[in-house]
């Protein structure tokens, strides 16, 4: 189901000011939140639509892409699982390609805390007794977070491989089933072993969900005159063409080169700000030139 207007879920119009999008986002919030509307489970999806528009209109640059660009301007394709992974937003797992997904609680993972509250985790007597849970991590270059890798953990003097898979971000836990601690006497299965993701951040990317986003400097003079840029992606080196008249600020969208958002492959966008560049030290005969230029402008340098 595709995604609406964030504009729409706030119900605002597209030129409201922040204080409007703050009241209108209050208000929905209130009206929606999960402790209003217990068991609800239509209030807690607009609750949590309520949010995400709130989080892109709330910030300036997000916003800036969002009125440019769209949902893939800010976070990848519309509807659907993100990266192929599915679950319950306010849990704490989720499925990918077979593999199990955690946010990390600091502990064994959503199912020990509920089983704790509820009287049928490890504490409890109305499930087979387990072996203990493992913890481990890998860290990750950015690209092999993009494009996914598969990585050797070992544990006990073991050799494990684990399959990272494409569009895996820092802070994510792998959850593999059965390779934790042996199961105790009178057990029927082993541990869990969760297996934390760290990522090396770029010298010169940064990830937004399922955008890349990056900033490239030109000078004053070739964004007047228009020009061609060579642009660093995951992919290589990409040349992108910077029209006449560009304004420091402009992003641009370079599609398909950002991370895969679902499991067929499909990948978001690589967003490039163009910052133009004041000279600081000109010249005699180039402060000259540019008082002519001055005079000769009606409407000011870039009139």
């Amino acid at each position: 189901m595709a995604k609406r207007d964030y504009y729409e879920v706030l119900g605002v119009s597209k030129n409201a000011s922040d204080d409007e999008i703050k009241k209108a986002y209050r208000k929905l919030a209130v009206k929606y939140h999960p402790d209003k509307n217990p068991g609800d489970k239509e209030a807690e999806a607009k609750f949590k639509e309520i949010n995400e528009a709130h989080d892109v209109l709330s910030d300036k640059q997000k916003r800036a892409r969002y009125d440019q660009f769209g949902h893939a301007g800010v976070g990848g394709a519309s509807g659907g699982a993100y990266g192929g992974f599915s679950g319950n937003p306010f849990g704490g797992g989720f499925n990918y390609n077979g593999q199990t997904f955690n946010f990390d609680f600091g502990g064994g993972g959503f199912d020990d805390i509920l089983g704790s509250l509820f009287g049928f985790g490890a504490a409890g007597s109305r499930r087979p007794r387990k072996g203990a849970d493992y913890q481990t991590s890998v860290t990750l270059t950015f690209e092999e977070a993009i494009f996914g890798t598969t990585k050797k953990v070992t544990l006990d003097g073991e050799d494990l491989k684990v399959k990272i898979p494409a569009g895996i971000d820092d802070g994510m836990s792998i959850r593999l089933r059965g390779k934790g601690g042996p199961a105790p006497d009178g057990g029927s299965e082993p541990g869990d072993l969760y297996v934390k993701i760290r990522v090396k951040p770029h010298k010169s990317l940064t990830r937004e969900g399922a955008i890349i986003l990056s900033e490239e400097k030109i000078d004053m003079v070739d964004a007047a005159l228009g020009c061609e840029i060579d642009v660093e992606t995951v992919d290589g080196k990409i040349t992108m063409k910077v029209p006449a008249g560009t304004q420091s600020g402009t992003p641009f969208k370079l599609s398909g080169h950002g991370v895969p958002f679902r499991s067929d492959g499909d990948r978001g966008p690589h967003i490039v700000t163009v910052i133009v560049e004041t000279p600081k030290n000109l010249s005699k005969k180039q402060k000259e030139l540019l008082e002519e230029f001055k005079k000769n402008k009606k409407r000011g340098f870039w009139g």
